[in-house]
């Protein structure tokens, strides 16, 4: 699995399997973040089947679903929530872990300044400069 740390408590990821979940568990991590909708590509796992797989080794599971490089309110506020009520680690994913580090610069759960949040973003391999004008 290609888990890119943003921080000590939340990391990003490309899809992975159900059976992945019991490293993760072994990892540390309590909370798993979709951000793919059900059907994106055929051979993905639905999110039925990745929470059943998490919720059985431990792993709170969030479904967070956003496409088409559309990041509305609502998936903001409920991705913050989430990085702001979990006590551990987080991994979200999506297809490449674009969206996921998009909405957690977004959602800025740390309360850091945007130029932060930009280098963060970068130093796990994702440029998000294009996000400049929407971060306050």
């Amino acid at each position: 699995m290609d888990i890119r740390q943003v921080t000590p408590k939340f990391s990003v990821a490309p899809q992975f399997q159900p059976a992945d979940l019991t490293a993760l568990a072994g990892q540390g991590f309590v909370a798993v973040v979709c951000n793919r909708p059900d059907g994106e590509e055929d051979s993905q796992p639905g999110a039925g089947e990745m929470r059943e797989a998490a919720e059985a080794n431990g792993i709170a599971f969030h479904h967070i679903p956003v496409s088409g490089g559309q990041f509305p309110d609502a998936a903001v506020a409920a991705f913050r929530a989430v990085r702001r009520g979990t006590d551990g680690p987080v991994l979200a994913y999506c297809r490449t872990g674009t969206r996921s580090i998009t909405l957690d610069t977004l959602a800025n759960p740390d309360d850091i300044p945007p130029a932060e949040r930009l280098k963060r973003a970068s130093d796990a391999g994702y440029d998000l400069t294009n996000l400049s004008d929407r971060l306050t």
